[in-house]
């Protein structure tokens, strides 16, 4: 045995299968029981806030819609354009008008597959349909289905060939940002935890709930809703620690117990999300549409550049912070090996509780900023999930740069290959990348035994 590991063993400590610290049997082990009051604890709490909250009505007159936004880059919003819902069978469903945002919903008698339809004479002048004039899609019981009907004003990003190629690589760089913004946390607790934390996107939409909430039933500014929803995160991460990661650290729970334990958690929170928000999708107050910036080769909203900027000098402070300071310093050493790090005098649980606290706190930040582009819903997080794992794996597990790596290949691949499939099924080939690179190359692009990050 190394003198490392002795050193660590005099401490009490030993490390188990799932990566997290441990205790021998017997003292400083708390009863299995209280692990059990925690969570019957978490769960009364929340049935509880649920049924005192409004949203409980919204969620329960909540029904299936199909919704979606008429815009261009160069028009804007169009308002006044007949769409037409049929059901499967061609029986009309209901046909209203696009607002002056652009924007229509109609709710629907049930789940199953629907036609959505709109005039072409209804159009302005010099707008034109990119493609068919109606979508069939298939809307699940108690969703709010988007349609996507393409349009054409003649300005560049609605061209072909390669204008458009480097219309979707500014879209991926984007949306990359955003993955990983969230997909930093989740490397780094994985880093120092060895936690597969599946309810990560959970923390996603609560950032992007809680800043909504704030915003618009508050009346709050979007700049101070977002900071408080980022202490939100950085507080659902604090309790995540020490309510329920440390009590079963130190019961010695392993790699499998702990993954089930956070699908379950993911599961409670999600639908609990669902119960308070209810299923709509939302804006923030003031960021309805927005008409995009022609920028020469590509063009972009002016809210999509702020969220671009913001995701890039959060992510530079985040490296700044690992590499700098004290408390980066200690992640890293934690992350490449705990043991080591504790007999050296460093306090793990410490510098745990703050990965968490930092992990919600930039996962509410990446919410709020999805939010900001694709509306607040109640089910965000847990789609952009596998992506973020994807990301993760792609760029090397426990490694925040990875994690950036990996994310941004993953958002600027998922943008750029609706070039050759489907809009919809666009996601499809972030997992795709994943397969191959696993194949190729398992422990990801900056994976290797010593860790970088």
């Amino acid at each position: 045995m190394t003198h490392a590991g002795n050193r660590a063993r005099r401490h009490g400590r030993r490390s188990g299968p799932a990566g997290f610290l441990q205790r021998p049997g017997g003292r400083g082990r708390p009863p299995g029981g209280h692990v059990v009051v925690r969570l019957l604890l978490v769960l009364a709490f929340g049935l509880g806030l649920a049924a005192f909250t409004p949203g409980v009505a919204q969620a329960e007159e909540a029904s299936e819609q199909v919704a979606g936004t008429l815009q261009t880059s160069r028009s804007g919003p169009i308002e006044g354009v007949e769409v037409l819902v049929e059901d499967a069978s061609g029986e009309r469903i209901d046909e209203v008008e696009t607002d002056e945002n652009g924007r229509w919903s109609v709710d629907l008698p049930g789940p199953g597959e629907y036609t959505v339809s709109i005039d072409a004479d209804d159009l302005p002048d010099g707008v034109e349909l990119a493609g068919e004039d109606n979508r069939t899609v298939t809307v699940d019981e108690g969703r709010r289905q988007a349609v996507i009907i393409g349009l054409s004003d003649g300005s560049r990003n609605s061209g072909g060939g390669s204008v458009r190629a480097v219309q979707l690589l500014v879209d991926g760089i984007r949306f990359g940002l955003l993955i990983a913004m969230a997909a930093v946390g989740l490397s780094l607790i994985f880093g120092t935890t060895g936690l597969t934390n599946f309810a990560h996107g959970e923390l996603v939409t609560i950032g992007a709930v809680a800043a909504w909430y704030i915003n618009v039933s508050g009346g709050v500014n979007l700049i101070v809703a977002t900071i408080l929803a980022m202490i939100v995160g950085a507080a659902v991460g604090a309790l995540n620690e020490l309510g329920l990661w440390r009590p079963l650290r130190r019961r010695g729970t392993g790699l499998i117990a702990a993954l089930v334990v956070s699908i379950g958690l993911s599961l409670l929170l999600r639908y609990l999300i669902q119960v308070i928000y209810g299923g709509r999708s939302s804006p923030y107050q003031g960021y309805q549409g927005g008409r995009a910036v022609d920028y020469g080769l590509f063009t972009m909203t002016n809210k999509d550049l702020v969220s671009v900027v913001i995701s890039v000098v959060v992510l530079v402070l985040v490296a700044v912070m690992l590499q700098r300071t004290k408390i980066g310093k200690a992640m890293r050493a934690v992350s490449d090996n705990r043991d080591l790090a504790a007999s050296s005098g460093i306090d793990v649980n410490r510098v745990i509780l703050v990965v968490w606290m930092m992990g919600g706190a930039l996962a509410a930040l990446g919410g709020v900023l999805l939010g900001l582009s694709d509306q607040v819903q109640w089910d965000m997080g847990f789609r952009l999930l596998l992506l973020m794992f994807a990301g993760v794996t792609l760029g090397g597990l426990g490694t925040a740069y990875g994690a950036l790596v990996g994310s941004l290949i993953v958002g600027v691949f998922v943008q750029m290959s609706t070039l050759v499939i489907p809009n919809d099924v666009k996601y499809v080939g972030g997992l795709l990348l994943l397969i191959v690179i696993l194949v190729i190359r398992p422990q990801g692009i900056l994976g290797s035994r010593v860790r970088i990050g």
